[in-house]
């Protein structure tokens, strides 16, 4: 019995490190949106999101101050902004590091970081890539293949990192490593574009385009996952949104199967839904306007099966997901 309970277990591992099993065996998650302090203010967000349950993603947004990442919702810096070392990565030390020491390996990645870069200056790439090195025991990696289109598989820790589709960003996080070397981060998929539309074209064909003519490429060793705007499912995104109708969940779960088809896990941003008096430094043009509105939308992405589900009101939804 011992035996086979142990076959079962190194079966559970290897798919988690062979693709798209890693993120969570590919169920939803909360990914907490904008997960630092504005200007000094709102700065427990990062503990509010752990304190909703693992796992969980984390979305730190970056900028350059001359010598290193800080956190920062614009590339104009206002001075005092807090550095990614010590914000994320020494606040999180204490938990990464035990569980490090449990070793439960099946729920690893318990924690998934994603940078929004607001700045793509290359010497802010260069600075993240090295400071990420000195935490590298703590993140899930994959070995740079000769051929892009071989995905190795992870070594998995309790960090995953991602970061977006900017092909500056891919130079550095993955051109320029040797063959043979650890990749530390994994961009997302390209969205195709359509040239020579106008605005209000291109707003229509984000929310009608068939998901194939959204996205064309198939994963590579670097591109794991695609990050999409709420305005691909309900056309001008949340503030246009009316009543949630079949159609609207068709057009969700036709995104999510078609992603997860080819192999992408799949992100939403931003679903909130608050009042003026329950606004605690968000963004207004992801709000749809009111919680009960929001909840629909946090359900039907639950049972579409969307892997980072991105909010604003991370124990709002983490609530909904274990409902689920």
């Amino acid at each position: 019995m011992k035996f086979a309970v142990g076959l079962l277990c190194s079966a559970v591992l290897l798919s988690a490190q062979s693709g798209m099993d890693l993120l969570n065996h590919n169920l939803p998650m909360v990914d907490a949106h904008n997960c630092y302090p504005y200007e000094g203010r709102w700065i427990d967000r990062l503990d509010r999101a752990l304190s909703a349950g693992t796992p969980v993603g984390i979305e730190q947004d970056l900028a350059w101050d001359g010598t290193q990442p800080v956190l920062s919702h614009s590339r104009e810096l206002k001075g005092g902004e807090p550095t990614l070392r010590a914000y994320f990565l020494e606040h999180v030390r204490p938990f990464v590091e035990k569980a490090l020491r449990e070793d439960q390996r099946a729920n690893w990645p318990l924690l998934t970081v994603h940078f929004d870069f607001k700045d793509n200056r290359p010497e802010l790439h260069r600075a993240l890539w090295n400071l990420l090195g000195e935490y590298e025991a703590w993140i899930t990696t994959a070995v740079k293949t000769a051929d892009p289109n071989k995905l190795s598989p992870f070594e998995v820790k309790p960090l995953l990192v991602l970061t977006e589709d900017n092909d500056a960003q891919e130079d550095v996080f993955f051109k320029d490593v040797q063959v043979g070397a650890k990749l530390r981060l994994f961009g997302s998929a390209h969205t195709a574009n359509f040239p020579g539309k106008s605005r209000e074209e291109l707003t229509h064909l984000a929310a009608t385009a068939a998901p194939e003519e959204l996205l064309k490429e198939n994963p590579t060793n670097y591109r794991r996952w695609w990050n999409n705007s709420w305005a691909d499912v309900e056309e001008g995104g949340q503030r246009n949104a009316g009543a949630w109708t079949p159609a609207d969940d068709a057009r969700l779960r036709a995104l999510v199967n078609h992603a997860h088809k080819l192999g992408f896990w799949i992100r939403f941003y931003t679903l909130d839904g608050f009042t003026q008096a329950e606004d605690h430094g968000w963004d207004q043009g992801y709000n749809f306007g009111s919680r009960e509105a929001a909840l629909l939308r946090w359900e039907a992405a639950i049972s579409a099966g969307v892997n980072l589900i991105a909010t604003d009101q991370y124990e709002d939804v983490a609530v909904t997901l274990r409902g689920k």
